[in-house]
């Protein structure tokens, strides 16, 4: 059996074996009101073995101190992939107050997960899950505030150096998608409008990587994009170029060349049948993904990957240059972003938050796409060829073994071992070892001649009555606890 990335089923369960699934699900609230949250933990594959309810308080302070982050941020001058985007009234700002934002952020995102009426989240948290297990977390909330939180910033969280967040809605379904074999990955990569930034260096990373089949659209008309998708399957879908969210980061635009840009509506045929093709990952490197992200998981596509802001060049180039490299050795997709992000803080001297910026969007139903053995396994199980399926015979040990089994109850049922048994029987109990009386008992014998010794007006039996009174008498002195008599 084959898995729909190019792995067998056997290696799959491998990567996955001893891995934990967390699923923090945040339901219907606010932050002037509070939030309700449900706790799922187990292992890959499998139910939650463990789930545990509790609340988040009124926070009303916290998306506001976000909307500062977020607007010093966007008035940075990091020379970033976006395209008509929004930029906030606030004039050029420092470096430094950036940072100052972030950790105000990251305090008072802590304080709030430190709440007692989530201590009990916090509590099975711990409880459960060990510092060295491979986790993904799924943070699964419809409120788009608390998607946009820094959840990799929770205290939590960094105590487990092999955990990675993921964001993920309440509706989702499981897709039933082809089971091909296939000699490389096949990657359809969208080199986009690319006015004003540098995206030479995204195809150049994509070209070294292994076993991979990749086509190239430069700046492609839309028609010749919508035609790429319809007519190849394909395992993971790149976009580099400019791209942005709409307000309220329900859906997304890319830009593919100089005069077109499309939302992900405009392309929703194509590429829901490239989904149903086998599609398993998209990568969007450019700015502010997440209503891409939102947009796109509508049509069920199993991970996206995207950045949550503006991104610089720099900062998007490294970060796939990691992933890739991390990701096609054999590492999972999850530890492979984590990995890629963290490498990133090297460039906040000069990019602050660019460990903020990647993020993963998945679909709950499926299971995360990996790279090691789609060549090789698939090479050497081919769906097409189911093994053979051993038929039952009867062997010649089968036969012998009936013949003793029916020789021996019929020996028995005449009864040929029966003085053989009894044989054996007295013998063992002949070689009981002698028992010795014991010395709590005191056996007193009337014999014929103290029967005799008796008067013949006393006598009406074997003892009269004053003969067995004296005899009581004296054995009461040594102060028996029974006196039993068989005359």
């Amino acid at each position: 059996m084959v898995w729909n990335d190019g792995l067998s089923f056997s290696d799959d369960k491998r990567l996955t074996m001893g891995a934990k699934l967390v699923i923090l699900r945040i339901g219907a609230g606010s932050f002037a009101t509070g939030f309700s949250v449900t706790l799922q933990i187990g292992a890959e594959n499998s139910r939650p073995f463990s789930e545990v309810t509790g609340e988040l308080p009124p926070e009303p302070e916290l998306p506001l101190l976000f909307n500062r982050w977020q607007a010093i941020y966007r008035n940075l001058d990091l020379s970033a992939r976006p395209l008509g985007l929004p930029k906030s009234a606030l004039p050029i700002v420092s470096l430094e107050a950036c940072n100052q934002a972030a950790e105000q952020l990251r305090d008072r995102l802590n304080h709030w997960l430190q709440a007692e009426s989530f201590r009990q989240i916090r509590e099975q948290w711990l409880e459960k899950l060990q510092p060295a297990e491979t986790i993904r977390i799924l943070l699964q909330t419809q409120h788009l505030q608390l998607q946009k939180l820094p959840w990799h910033l929770w205290d939590l969280v960094e105590r487990y150096p092999k955990a990675e967040f993921a964001l993920s809605t309440d509706t989702y379904e499981q897709v039933d998608q082809p089971r091909e074999s296939s000699a490389s990955i096949k990657i359809l990569a969208i080199l986009g409008d690319s006015t004003g930034i540098n995206i030479a260096t995204d195809r150049a990373i994509l070209e070294r990587l292994p076993d991979a089949q990749i086509n190239f659209l430069v700046e492609p008309a839309r028609k010749d994009l919508t035609d790429q998708i319809w007519e190849q399957n394909w395992d993971i879908l790149f976009f580099a170029g400019h791209s942005s969210s709409s307000g309220t980061s329900k859906t997304g635009r890319i830009y593919i060349n100089a005069s077109e840009s499309l939302t992900i509506a405009q392309l929703k045929y194509a590429l829901r049948k490239a989904v149903d093709r086998g599609l398993k990952l998209a990568i969007f490197n450019s700015c502010d993904g997440l209503g891409l992200a939102r947009e796109f998981a509508d049509l069920q596509i199993p991970q996206i990957i995207v950045m949550r802001e503006p991104v610089p060049d720099r900062v998007a180039q490294e970060f796939l240059k990691y992933f890739l490299e991390a990701f096609s050795k054999g590492e999972s997709l999850y530890l492979a972003v984590r990995e890629a992000r963290e490498r990133l803080q090297g460039l906040e001297g000069q990019f602050p938050c660019a460990t903020w910026l990647p993020v993963i969007y998945q679909n709950p139903a499926e299971i995360p796409m990996t790279w090691v053995g789609a060549k090789t396994e698939n090479e050497a199980f081919p769906p097409e060829t189911p093994p053979a399926i051993p038929q039952p015979r009867v062997t010649p040990i089968l036969l012998i073994s009936l013949a003793i089994a029916l020789l021996i109850m019929g020996i028995r049922y005449l009864g040929l071992l029966q003085p053989l048994e009894l044989q054996a029987f007295d013998q063992f109990l002949q070689l009981r070892p002698e028992e010795k009386p014991d010395s709590r008992l005191l056996v007193v014998t009337v014999t014929e001649e103290d029967v005799q010794a008796q008067s013949q007006e006393s006598r009406r039996g074997s003892l009269s009555d004053q003969s067995l009174g004296k005899l009581l008498e004296k054995l009461k002195s040594y102060q028996p606890r029974v006196i039993g008599l068989d005359i």
